[in-house]
């Protein structure tokens, strides 16, 4: 006879994989600097849990049929930042949502507020060093004009480095491989693995 303990426990370790993934949070944001694979971290991480992913820049651009670069210029960072923060809290509203938000949406006080103190939202932060940063986004130069100056690159990077920190999950991405990071991340936020 068994009894309602032993009914409830997991019985393999696909079982016990499955229990830690329910505790999983219904939102989770990404963030981190240009080049830390938030979208691509975000799109193997909405596949492995089943979740939808959202990528806050791409959908900026898709509502207003231009670019993000094209929108600082026509309109300035205020207007931008009042509108990503407006975005942003629109795509939070669903559940089983992955957002990976732009480098900078991190520096608005009231949007990383929102972020922070959301309930069943988990802000994770992918830290890039700066010589990974540049590395991977060697090339890229015509989308990303800010490579082009390397000073005002690094010194923004170091600016934003504390704000991403405050994020409730820190997970050093230059030695792991996207799916390596996602694996990290359900890990720590399941509760599965909290000190890797």
């Amino acid at each position: 006879m068994l009894t309602e303990e032993s009914s409830l426990s997991p019985k393999t370790a696909e079982d016990v994989e499955i229990q830690a993934e329910r505790r999983l949070p219904v939102r989770i944001v990404l963030t981190g600097f240009m080049g830390a694979g938030k979208t691509t971290v975000g799109s193997l991480l909405a596949k492995r849990l089943g979740y939808r992913f959202i990528d806050a820049d791409v959908e900026i651009e898709r509502e207003t049929g231009a670019t993000i670069a094209h929108l600082f210029e026509e309109h300035g960072e205020p207007w931008f930042r009042e509108l990503e923060h407006e975005t942003i809290q629109r795509l939070l509203e669903p559940e089983a949502v992955i957002l990976a938000l732009g480098g900078g949406a991190i520096e608005d006080d009231r949007t990383r507020r929102l972020l922070l103190e959301r309930n069943a939202a988990k802000l994770v932060h992918l830290e890039a060093s700066i010589e990974t940063v540049l590395r991977r986004c060697r090339g890229t130069e015509s989308v990303r004009p800010v490579l082009r100056d390397t000073a005002n690159l690094e010194a923004r990077y170091h600016k934003r480095l504390p704000l991403y920190r405050l994020a409730h999950l820190n997970v050093p991405v230059d030695s792991h491989t996207p799916a390596g990071v996602v694996e990290i991340i359900v890990e720590r936020l399941s509760g599965q693995n909290p000190s890797r």
